[in-house]
Formats: C-alpha cells, structure tokens, sequence
C-alpha cells in the first residue's frame, strides 16, 4: 500500500506531465502546414518579375499586333465612371478562376503602360479546375498609380477552398456589383455566359469577359518562365498575353482620349477601330 506522501507527489508528477502534453500539442497545431494559409497570393511578385513586364520593348509590343487574342470588347453605353476626373476601369475576376488568371498577365502588362503597380501578388489558379495551377498574378491590396486612369480591381475569392466554395477576399461595392449585374448579362454576352468571371468594365465604352487568349499556353509554366517569354514576339505566350494587352491598351485609350500618345499610337487606335460599333 503507498503512503499518503507518495499518492500526492503522484499526482504532481501527472499533472505535470499532463501539462507538458498539452504544449507539446499546441506546438504541432501551431507548426501545422495545415493550419497555415496555402494561398500563394501572399507572396509579393520579385521585382525580377515586375521589371520583365514593365521593360518590354516596344518593337517587340508592337511586331505582335493582336497575335492570337481572340479578344473583342462589346460596345456599350454605361456610366462614363469617373474619380479624380479620371475614368474608372473596373476588373472583377477571383485567384482560383483559371480564366483570370491567364487574363491578369495581359491586364498588368497594358495596365504598366499608363501607369505603375506597387504590392502586386503571386498566385495561381485552382488546382483541381480546368487549366489547374496556372501561374499568375494577384490584384488583391495591389495599388496601381496612373494620372490617365483609375484601376479598381475586385479579386471575389481566393484559390483556397472554404466548404463547396472558396475563401472571400474583396468585397465590390454595390456600383460595382450592380455594373457587373447589369453588364455581365444577356444581351451583352451570352446566356451561357451569364455572370462569368474575368469581368472588365471600360469606362462605360466597352465590357471583356472571360479569357483574351488560350490558357494552355500557360500550362507547365512558372510566373518568372511566362514573364521571360513576353521578350520574344514569336513565343506562343507573347503572341497570347501581348496581343490581348494591346486589345486592352486599345479599349483603355478609348476612355483616355488617346492619352498618353506614346502608348495610344496609330498602331492600338487601329486596333479600337475593329470593334464592333
């Protein structure tokens, strides 16, 4: 039989011990890979990255033309946005939709003419949609600085999973809301394509939705191996990615009045010429 000392140094013993557990387990909870956000889209863009968009030399923008975009902005007559006396570009898109993410690359490469990005993201698309894990950029807290234009860029979702959906980010304004509802709708486009994301809103002038070029040029690729290939104007993801920025260029210019003359040359105006009026 113990001694009565003896019972109580045991139950010292196992509470310590206990205590000791119960650390050692909010360590592994703490130091978890599955607790931590799997979200690539915090991770800031290298300026590596940013400088191979931003540098492109214009012989180069300006021997694709519109290569093999398939974009074609639709004429509208919405709200001429404006802030700052400026006029309002809108994008609406989510990080886990594959179609925004090929469409961010000639976005931020079009974008960079008029103005520049600070806090730009990389990311990538959902892993287990069509064109998984394609590698791109993030909108998401990006802030872009232009004295032609203003940018605002709505990323609804993550590419992380939450229940049957995916993790909100930003939440658009009911302007925004309303522009997409209303715009991103028969007869505007398709009924199939009822409410699609990537959705872009030109100033009242033009809406684009959905994908400018093929995404499976992408595929395969890392962020910095599609930035490497914009340099060459014959590569099949530069002939994607600058031929729909310079479709984009084009319908920006039209709510820019042309402005600057260095980026709105005879060349993109050409190009606004062949929508559809």
């Amino acid at each position: 039989m113990a001694k009565k000392g003896s019972n109580k140094n045991l139950k010292y013993a196992l509470i310590v011990i206990g205590a000791v557990v119960v650390v050692f387990l909010i360590l592994i909870v703490v130091k978890s890979p599955t607790t931590q956000n799997p979200n690539a889209g915090d991770a800031l863009a290298p300026s590596s990255l940013i400088n191979d968009i931003v540098s492109l030399e214009n012989s180069v923008i300006q021997s694709v033309g519109i290569g093999t975009s398939t974009a074609k902005p639709t004429p509208i007559s919405g709200p001429a946005l404006s802030q700052n006396s400026k006029p309002i570009f809108l994008y609406m898109g989510a990080e886990y939709c594959p179609y925004c993410a090929a469409e961010r690359w000639p976005l931020a490469v079009a974008l960079t003419r008029f103005g520049s990005f600070t806090g730009l993201k990389t990311t990538h698309s959902s892993t287990t949609d069509v064109y998984p894990d394609t590698q791109t950029l993030s909108f998401h807290k990006a802030t872009f600085t232009s004295q032609y234009l203003v940018f605002n860029a709505v990323e609804l979702y993550s590419n992380v999973p939450s229940g049957s959906a995916y993790t909100k980010l930003d939440i658009p304004t009911s302007q925004e809301q309303s522009l997409m509802n209303t715009y991103d709708a028969p007869p505007y486009v398709p009924s199939s394509s009822n409410g699609s994301i990537p959705f872009m809103y030109f100033g009242g002038k033009y809406i684009l939705t959905g994908a400018s070029y093929a995404p499976t040029v992408l595929q395969g690729k890392s962020a910095q191996q599609i930035a490497d290939a914009l340099k060459n104007p014959k590569d099949p993801i530069s002939q994607g990615v600058l031929g729909s920025a310079n479709v984009i260029t084009a319908a920006i210019c039209s709510i820019t009045n042309n402005q600057p003359s260095n980026v709105c040359t005879s060349t993109i105006q050409s190009i606004e010429s062949t929508f559809s009026k």
